[in-house]
């Protein structure tokens, strides 16, 4: 493993920086203290910032020689509202709330590369550090955007990373194009005529008609969708009724699709709205239907995605990067910068939790888990990489 020499050197800094945030973890557009702590590391590194892009955003600017070149590397910021079960020092402070998903270890590794940039300036062009907020559903990339992100700062291309549970410390994943899922979610409420439960010819029952819709989406994914398309309609919660012996007025189904492509995601909110209304209709009920899409499918430029794949290469070896890794149902914002810039997404190896200081939880390391926390051995691996790929993309003809 080719690792740079300087930023293994503070590596100890970058740790503890890491475990600070983890301490201190502030959800989406709340995080202001994660927010002072990027810029106040920034600016004693010499590196001018702008400051509430996309209300707690900051983006560090580091300029060298006089090319127009530029690139962009993005880390985002905020944590969950999950309870953390772990017990060591750097635990969360803050009742229910969590970095559950290793923003902390993201923001340190794009600020262990900033140091290194600041200091050697060994390329000749522009590198925008972009340190985003509210990725867990809140769209924080989108409102960056929105707030003239890439106006203000004119790159040429935008990457990401993203730490990945269960692969080995030392690897990357990536693939060229569909590499994460869209994020949509659905609210349908139906609505029936209550009666006593001994009575049912009295009434409309929606918990009937709410069974029939949701078995008869699922034939969307099996009969209407094409098989070689992936796509996913789960109903995740039910909500009717308040007592054993009554009929009530209304039944919701709630739940989620994914897709990778925006026309299999047309077709399936085409096609359970019109299964819902004309149930709904055949039982002398009515529907409800609210369909919202969250985040689009994150799609990596195949150049680009090429140009990560040599950079990772020479990092860690040929024999640790899977270039064609599985594509993921899970949904990222970072999906938005990738629409309107080139660039591309990987994933970072974070081990299976044998890391984990004494004290942590009994459940898995797995994102999105009480139990879980950031590999620190990922530190240097990942400043690295975007030190390399910036230095690299800055370098190339």
């Amino acid at each position: 493993m080719k690792l740079i020499d300087p930023i293994l050197e503070f590596q100890s800094e970058l740790r503890q920086i890491r475990r600070d945030i983890h301490a201190h973890p502030e959800l989406c557009f709340e995080e202001r203290r994660t927010a002072e702590l990027v810029a106040q590391k920034l600016t004693e590194w010499g590196i001018p910032v702008i400051r509430g892009m996309g209300t707690t955003g900051v983006v560090g600017i580091i300029r060298n020689g006089s090319s127009s070149r530029s690139v962009g590397l993005r880390a985002d910021m905020d944590a969950l509202p999950v309870q953390e079960i772990n017990t060591f020092p750097h635990a969360s402070r803050h009742a229910g709330k969590m970095h559950a998903c290793g923003h902390d270890g993201h923001v340190a590794m794009l600020l262990g590369a900033a140091r290194y940039l600041s200091q050697h300036r060994n390329f000749d062009g522009t590198i925008y550090l972009i340190f985003q907020p509210a990725e867990e559903g809140g769209g924080g990339a989108r409102r960056m955007m929105d707030d003239g992100l890439f106006k203000e700062c004119p790159m040429e291309a935008v990457f990401g990373m993203h730490n990945w549970p269960g692969v080995p410390v030392g690897t990357f994943g990536v693939c060229a194009g569909p590499m994460m899922a869209s994020s949509n979610e659905f609210e349908v409420t139906i609505k029936g005529k209550g009666a006593h439960a001994a009575q049912p010819h009295k009434g409309i029952d929606p918990i009937m008609v709410a069974v029939q819709i949701a078995q008869s989406w699922q034939t969307i994914v099996s009969r209407n969708k094409n098989p070689l398309d992936a796509g996913v309609l789960s109903i995740t919660q039910i909500h009717s009724g308040s007592a054993t012996n009554i009929i009530p007025d209304e039944a919701t189904l709630v739940g989620t699709v994914r897709t990778f492509t925006t026309p299999v995601l047309d077709l399936m909110e085409r096609r359970m709205q019109e299964i819902a209304e004309h149930t709904a209709a055949a039982f002398e009920s009515s529907v409800d239907f609210r369909f919202k899409r969250n985040y689009p499918p994150l799609i990596n430029h195949s150049k680009e995605t090429a140009f990560a794949v040599e950079v990772m290469r020479s990092i860690v070896g040929p024999d640790k990067v899977d270039s064609q890794v599985e594509p993921t149902m899970g949904a990222e914002d970072f999906a938005f910068m990738l629409q309107e810039k080139a660039g591309c997404y990987v994933f970072i190896g974070n081990g299976e939790g044998a890391h984990r200081d004494s004290g942590h939880g009994l459940g898995p390391c797995n994102l999105h888990n009480p139990s879980y926390d950031f590999n620190d051995e990922l530190l240097p691996i990942g400043a690295s990489y975007w030190v390399k790929l910036a230095e690299s993309w800055l370098a190339k003809s």
